[in-house]
């Protein structure tokens, strides 16, 4: 009677430790439950940018409100673009705001919220460049963020205007390609493109006709139970007055 006892000890002991060993999609990337990991790319004003050791932006303020809303604290983590998914899929964070536009390549890996801010793609390059329209990039060198929409849309005019299609981590990267001569124009969001302009008196812009530039985002794993909290928080911010005026905080010198 006692092996058996024994035994079956054991074996609830096993399957305690192998359940406390599960993760899910649900599991926090911080470890602490009431404190969420926030990926993004800080160099993309006024949405997210360093100041000093800050990151600052409209992004910021608004996953501050939405986990404040929730009872969550919020830990911010820096990192390129183009890693912002898989550190969802891996779960070395928990949310991302980062003017990310819900594409079905990326809904196909992680689930979004309802889109939160509206946008659009711009050219931006030098002014005595001679390029004034679409048509004017042809057999040029267009740099973009890489994994960004903006990619996909120099990709989709490639062949069209026989594009050579340059990629960079940083936007602030490719201003300096372009500043350089190397790239001949590229393609921004409008809103980041216009703090870029206030900075570079030498350089315009034009919108990029085609966009498919359908808004921003939040980005959370699959099946998160976060994106429907998030979701209602989101709503009621609209509806309330809150998100305007974090828009007119961040983007009325660009209006």
């Amino acid at each position: 009677m006692k092996k058996w006892l024994l035994l079956l000890m054991t074996a609830g002991l096993a399957a305690a430790l192998a359940a406390c060993g599960t993760s899910s999609n649900n599991s926090n990337a911080s470890g602490d439950d009431k404190t969420l990991i926030m990926a993004t790319s800080a160099d993309y004003p006024p949405f997210e940018s360093k100041e000093g050791n800050k990151i600052v932006g409209f992004d910021v303020d608004l996953a501050k409100a939405l986990a404040k809303k929730n009872g969550y604290k919020l830990e911010i983590q820096d990192m390129d673009f183009a890693s912002l998914v898989s550190a969802l899929k891996t779960n070395k964070a928990d949310i991302v705001l980062a003017g990310m536009t819900p594409d079905e390549k990326r809904k196909k890996q992680v689930d979004f919220s309802d889109i939160y801010y509206n946008a659009k793609n711009m050219v931006v390059t030098k002014k005595n460049s001679g390029i004034k329209t679409d048509q004017d990039l042809q057999d040029k060198t267009v740099g973009v963020q890489l994994g960004s929409i903006q990619q996909d849309d120099a990709k989709a005019i490639q062949k069209k205007y026989n594009l050579t299609v340059e990629d960079r981590n940083k936007i602030s990267d490719i201003i300096q390609e372009i500043k350089a001569g190397r790239f001949d124009a590229a393609i921004i969001e409008d809103k980041v493109a216009a703090g870029y302009l206030k900075k570079e008196k030498d350089f315009h812009a034009f919108d990029l006709g085609g966009s498919t530039n359908k808004g921003s985002a939040i980005a959370f794993k699959k099946n998160s139970d976060l994106t429907a909290k998030f979701n209602q928080s989101l709503k009621e911010m609209k509806e309330n007055g809150e998100l305007d005026q974090l828009i007119e905080k961040w983007f009325a010198d660009e209006k």
